[in-house]
């Protein structure tokens, strides 16, 4: 990735304050960021990534060389105001795209941290946001499904996405507070959000968390590799680049008001991901297994403001996101660049 100029210039000629779209993007190292910053440069965006350094196996996994150049880098804290506000002001940033977050392994290690940088990165880039209004037309940030509790707690296998929030672990609670921070946001200083509440993604460059299991699973199949899926019960398979074109939809869309979307894939039981395996790898029957107890969170949960606002959004079915992922890691493995160390977890 390129560093970032002072006075940075786009595609036109022009300098980012002229009034170009200049996107911000925090953990696009991660899974779902990184393939934000893919899309958008496949379409001819040269979006900005805020974090601590450039290195991102995510990226380079995802994008060509050239690609990855067109990226520029802002080398910055998102739990340190002034480093969010440096990134937005010295850009002329026109549309920021929130996903940086410690996951649920982590906040469960070290709550503390994952409280400084989930909660206050999030409050950190509200408050940037309302700062530089003038020029900063919306913010998207990443909420989660895991601010839902269980079925149980909810008597019932479907759950409306307005149902009450009952977060089972400090991660769904540190984003239960972000999306009441965004409504405050908007009910004070009229700052217009969008929060969405991704459940299973899957797709190349997961690697980490419980739910990653799937992801692990194709790469598994794909390496000829034995693995155990780590839960049973239901999931809403969300293919991951579904949920990067969704983010970006919120994030340009003119709506008004703190909005919060449940976005909605293919609600699944453990043994059809399985069987979808067998579909794609007929090996998948002896290598892949599935153990555990059930995610804690309510996995059919309807999408019915996301429906309402933007009704055309992609939702990829599941043997053809498998299918599509898979062939991914065998480009990977062809050029000698699949990663296998994460089965190993």
């Amino acid at each position: 990735m390129s560093a970032n100029s002072a006075n940075p210039v786009t595609e036109s000629g022009t300098t980012a304050h002229s009034g170009a779209r200049r996107f911000l993007v925090t953990g696009a190292k991660g899974f779902i960021g990184s393939w934000i910053v893919r899309v958008l440069v496949e379409r001819g965006d040269r979006p900005l990534i805020l974090d601590l350094d450039a290195e991102s196996h995510r990226l380079r996994a995802l994008l060509t060389q050239e690609q990855l150049e067109s990226v520029g880098f802002i080398q910055g804290d998102v739990s340190r105001l002034e480093d969010v506000e440096r990134a937005v002001a010295d850009n002329g940033v026109t549309h920021v795209i929130h996903l940086a977050a410690l996951q649920v392994p982590f906040c469960v290690a070290n709550p503390p941290l994952g409280a400084l940088v989930n909660v206050v990165g999030t409050v950190n880039v509200l408050e940037v946001v309302k700062r530089h209004r003038d020029h900063v037309r919306k913010v998207v940030y990443a909420s989660s499904a895991a601010v839902f509790g269980t079925e149980e707690f909810y008597g019932a296998d479907h759950i409306t996405d307005d149902a009450p929030l009952q977060p089972a672990t400090l991660y769904g609670v540190f984003k239960q507070c972000n999306e009441g921070t965004a409504r405050v946001y908007y009910a004070s200083d009229g700052i217009s959000s969008a929060g969405l509440r991704p459940s299973t993604v899957y797709g190349a460059g997961r690697d980490q968390g419980l739910t990653s299991g799937p992801t692990k699973a194709i790469k598994a199949c794909v390496a000829g590799r034995p693995y155990t899926i780590r839960f049973t019960g239901r999931a809403d398979m969300q293919y991951v680049r579904d949920t990067a074109i969704t983010f970006i939809r919120a994030v340009e869309s003119d709506l008004e008001g703190a909005r919060i979307y449940t976005p909605r894939g293919a609600v699944v039981s453990v043994e059809e991901i399985l069987a979808a395996l067998e579909r794609q790898f007929p090996e998948a029957r002896r290598l892949i297994r599935a153990e555990g107890n059930p995610i804690p969170v309510a996995a059919d949960v309807e999408n019915n403001a996301i429906r309402k606002d933007f009704p055309d959004l992609p939702v990829t079915p599941l043997d053809e996101g498998v299918r599509e992922t898979a062939d991914i890691f065998r480009r990977l493995q062809q050029e000698n660049r699949l990663d296998l160390r994460e089965l190993d977890v």
